[in-house]
């Protein structure tokens, strides 16, 4: 299933998506807290705004250097851990709304990840058994001011900026994560292509890690890492993350 979260006639709301008349069922409830029913109305793609697909009460947890090749076009290696860290959850914001640019940073960059929308409560999985607390996946961008992420050492304010976490357009509950094209484009020009199958770490080792430092909790995100070809972002921009089986995530860039 896609599960998406929108706003339509002033209300928000979940809803399954019909990929044959591009509708919405709409749903009773959360899926991620407390069930839901699906209800008879539906509703038109076109006639909704799509929100982030989760609320991300809790936090969102990232990895980096996942991929070798992005690694190495900053002069790293893949490192012998996985490197984790914390975007708050105030960075995260919908399809099609705006990346907002920081006044403190010049070099602000796109990085297109998937996003494991965690589906229960989570303490010391074993990475055979991620499957049990994952309930989807979706495409996120990890926006990074790079020339804050240089000058401070550590990335909390670099990764942290409100909108610095675009998520969408839903969750799609039946991904498999082995394999799947991962693109970024920035104003239709392709700037970042890998696979899935290139991650250096798989899901559920990600999953085992970050729940042996902290507990889950529904709705909580972990970023997977980006691949090569990372870039800059100007106001004005539109920049578009797709994974293959998932969908597209589109949002404008502007000046603060």
């Amino acid at each position: 299933m896609k599960i998406a979260r929108f706003e339509h006639q002033g209300q928000l709301t979940f809803g399954i998506l019909d990929e044959e008349t591009r509708e919405f069922v709409k749903l009773a409830g959360d899926p991620l807290y407390l069930g839901f029913e699906t209800l008879e109305e539906r509703v038109a793609v076109d006639d909704v705004q799509l929100l982030a697909p989760v609320i991300p009460r809790s936090k969102v947890v990232a990895f980096g250097r996942n991929y070798a090749e992005h690694a190495r076009e900053f002069g790293n290696e893949v490192p012998d851990e996985p490197l984790m860290f914390l975007k708050p959850n105030t960075s995260v914001i919908g399809p099609g709304h705006p990346i907002t640019l920081p006044v403190q940073s010049e070099q602000v960059e796109h990085e297109v990840e998937l996003a494991v929308v965690i589906g229960s409560i989570a303490r010391n999985v074993p990475r055979e058994d991620a499957a049990q607390v994952i309930f989807g996946y979706t495409v996120s961008n990890d926006v990074t001011a790079r020339d804050l992420q240089r000058r401070d050492g550590q990335w909390s304010r670099a990764k942290g900026f409100d909108s610095f976490c675009p998520v969408g357009p839903w969750i799609e509950t039946e991904f498999t994560p082995t394999s799947g094209a991962v693109t970024c484009r920035v104003n239709g020009e392709l700037r970042q292509s890998g696979d899935l199958n290139q991650l250096e770490r798989s899901i559920g080792t990600l999953v085992e890690y970050a729940s042996s430092v902290f507990t889950l909790l529904p709705g909580d995100l972990l970023l997977t890492g980006t691949p090569a070809g990372v870039g800059p972002l100007r106001a004005g921009d539109v920049v578009t993350c797709e994974i293959e089986g998932i969908g597209v995530l589109e949002n404008p860039v502007v000046e603060r």
